[in-house]
Formats: C-alpha cells, sequence, structure tokens
C-alpha cells in the first residue's frame, strides 16, 4: 500500500486534534503531535527538556514575531554555537517528519508540516477552523475555563500558531491556498469532518478502497 501523510493545521477549540486522532484510528497508523519533540531528540542528540521549552521561549519573543527563518531543509553542525537554537530544533522536527514519510504513513498535527512535506508524494493538507462559540464550549469543557479566560486562551493560542506558521515558512496561516482542503468543522462535527477527509484521501489514493 502506498504511504501517505495527512497534515492537519488546526485553530484552536476546533477538534482537530481529536480528528486526527479518528483518523489515525480509521487507517490504523500513528499520529504525530508532540510526540515528535522525542523523535527529534533521539535524532539531534539534543535534550529534550530543550524541544520542550523552544515554544514557550518563542512565544515571549519580540524577534519571533516580526521575523523570519523559512525553513529550507539545511541542519547545523553539531561544532556550530547554534546547534541547539530554536531554528535547528525546528529543522530537526522537519528531518523526522520527512524520513517518517518515506517509511510508513502517518498523521501530523500542526509543525507547519504542510510547508515542510510540500512536494512529496501523497501528502495532504488541510486547514480546520470553527464558529467561535463552538471553539469557546469546547475549551470551556476541556479546560475548565470561563467563558472569558477561554476566549483568551484560544485568542493567544491561535496567534502564537499563525506566527509560528509565518516564521519557519514566510507564508500566511490561514490561506486557504497552502492547503488541499480548509473545513469548517461546526458543520459538520467531529466525526463527519473526519469522514470527508477519510474520502478524499480514498478517491486520490485507489489501494486504500
Amino acid at each position: 500500500m502506498q504511504h501517505f501523510v495527512i497534515a492537519i493545521t488546526r485553530k484552536c477549540g476546533c477538534g482537530g486534534t481529536t480528528i486526527g486522532q479518528l483518523l489515525a484510528d480509521e487507517f490504523d497508523i500513528n499520529m504525530y503531535d508532540r510526540e515528535l519533540l522525542q523523535l527529534a531528540s533521539e535524532d539531534s542528540g539534543i535534550h529534550l527538556e530543550m524541544f520542550e521549552k523552544a515554544d514557550e521561549r518563542m512565544k515571549g519573543s519580540l524577534l519571533y514575531r516580526i521575523s523570519k527563518r523559512v525553513y529550507g531543509g539545511e541542519l547545523i553542525a553539531p561544532e556550530s554555537n547554534d546547534f541547539t537554537s530554536d531554528e535547528n530544533l525546528f529543522n530537526y522536527q522537519a528531518k523526522v517528519l520527512r524520513e517518517l514519510a518515506r517509511d510508513e504513513s502517518y498523521v501530523v498535527i500542526g509543525r507547519a508540516a504542510d510547508f515542510i512535506l510540500k512536494g512529496l508524494p501523497n501528502v495532504f493538507s488541510f486547514f480546520l477552523f470553527a464558529d467561535e462559540s463552538d471553539c469557546v464550549a469546547r475549551i470551556k469543557n476541556k479546560m475548565c475555563y470561563s467563558q472569558s479566560e477561554a476566549m483568551k486562551y484560544i485568542k493567544k493560542t491561535d496567534k502564537f500558531r499563525s506566527e509560528y506558521y509565518t516564521y519557519h515558512t514566510g507564508q500566511k496561516w490561514e490561506d486557504p491556498l497552502h492547503y488541499d482542503l480548509s473545513i469548517n468543522t461546526s458543520k459538520l462535527g467531529v466525526q463527519k469532518t473526519a469522514k470527508l477527509i477519510q474520502e478524499y484521501i480514498k478517491f486520490h489514493i485507489s489501494d486504500l478502497l
């Protein structure tokens, strides 16, 4: 069977991770989210904690918000002072994603995977979003937040995801031209959205039928 990758980019509270897991279960393949950090740590020899803390550092960096370091496939050599830089931590995550795509089918959540894997065969990218009321309700339930806390969390999370994407790709996160499909999960719900994506992939890969 042909290998394929489902790259899911999602707005906060739309159910994207749940949809990703439904797809992974349906196709009997792995889903990579934070698990990717462990694989990148093992591949690079850089301590896992550095990968885990990188996003938090970047969230508070003004330079990160106003600059770009567009990923080009390169790695920084271990002897360099920049070997453990945030840029190189991203590079190793990208390296792992590209190597995995040669060996297995999988679902990946976020990490600008649509850009990293662009040009590889059988990579399907989806941008998922939802109505604000549904996003707020889901975050309130998941995080036990008040209405205002949920709205603040969603705004902060989406801002970071947008800046992260632009920093590493030079492109706009919400631009539909980057994705095969952009789907409002409020219209179908998580189960039917997963089914739609599943059928879309099967339509393109005949030996999945």
